[in-house]
């Protein structure tokens, strides 16, 4: 590669800044985007396409994992950040690079060195998902849903949730009447999410509890769960089971 086009994604105004002073001295360099939240960041990769992300992790809105679980398979990610050692010790196992501030100029150009080599492999067999969730600390359960459709984000917090399934290695979050398609496995949802809240009560349904009207029989040995709102989702034997542990 002759040609790096990079986005820089930071919600502090000098950070930004600096980031640009260290980039101008590569003549192969071009920031295509600036951006001062997440939900800049999407639209950045959709539009302008960047080889590559300069992004914060603690940001307002949407915070770096976030991003990386929207945009992680579209550009090659070096985190700028003060995260913990959680964080840090998922980023060296999925060999995602990342620069401890404050950082110079030098570190900077080890990271560069290292996403060139990244851009024109292929992409780590690790889903951006599995890589946030595993840079959170044990116990540390989402709370909200980040979903991309194109430039736009939605973020559904789990209150608004009723329930996920699966769909191949998608997953359709329900809120309500409307359906959102977000690119991750049932089961990553299942590793994400607070199993005192949410129960995978078959292989292709996680369901927020505080839906549960009740469970009926609908045939020999097959059983239903009937939602609040009249909405019925099958229930398997060790679906069951984990309902009854917790009813």
């Amino acid at each position: 590669m002759t040609h790096l086009r990079i986005a820089i994604v930071d919600d502090e105004a000098p950070a930004r800044q600096l980031l640009r002073e260290y980039l101008a001295a590569y003549p192969d360099v071009e920031v295509v985007a600036e951006c001062a939240n997440g939900f800049e960041a999407v639209k950045a990769v959709a539009e302008s396409r960047p080889d590559l992300l300069l992004l914060d992790v603690q940001m307002p809105k949407l915070n770096g994992f976030e991003v990386l679980e929207l945009v992680g398979r579209d550009a090659a990610v070096i985190f700028t950040t003060a995260y913990d050692e959680y964080a840090l010790k998922a980023f060296e196992v999925h060999a995602i690079d990342y620069l401890l501030k404050p950082f110079g100029p030098e570190r900077l150009r080890e990271a560069l060195a290292a996403a060139r080599q990244r851009v024109l492999q292929a992409p780590a067999d690790v889903s951006p998902a599995q890589v946030a969730a595993d840079a959170r600390p044990p116990g540390a359960w989402i709370t909200r849903i980040v979903i991309r459709d194109g430039a736009s984000v939605h973020v559904v917090p789990l209150d608004k949730v009723d329930y996920i399934e699966a769909q191949d290695d998608y997953a359709s979050v329900r809120v309500g009447d409307k359906s959102l398609l977000k690119e991750q496995p049932l089961g990553e949802f299942e590793r994400l999410l607070d199993p005192q809240r949410f129960i995978r009560i078959h292989r292709s349904f996680l369901l927020n509890l505080d839906r549960l009207s009740r469970i009926e029989l609908a045939a020999k040995d097959s059983r239903v769960a009937v939602l609040k709102d009249g909405r019925q989702l099958p229930v398997s034997r060790s679906g069951y089971a984990r309902l009854k542990e917790l009813l």
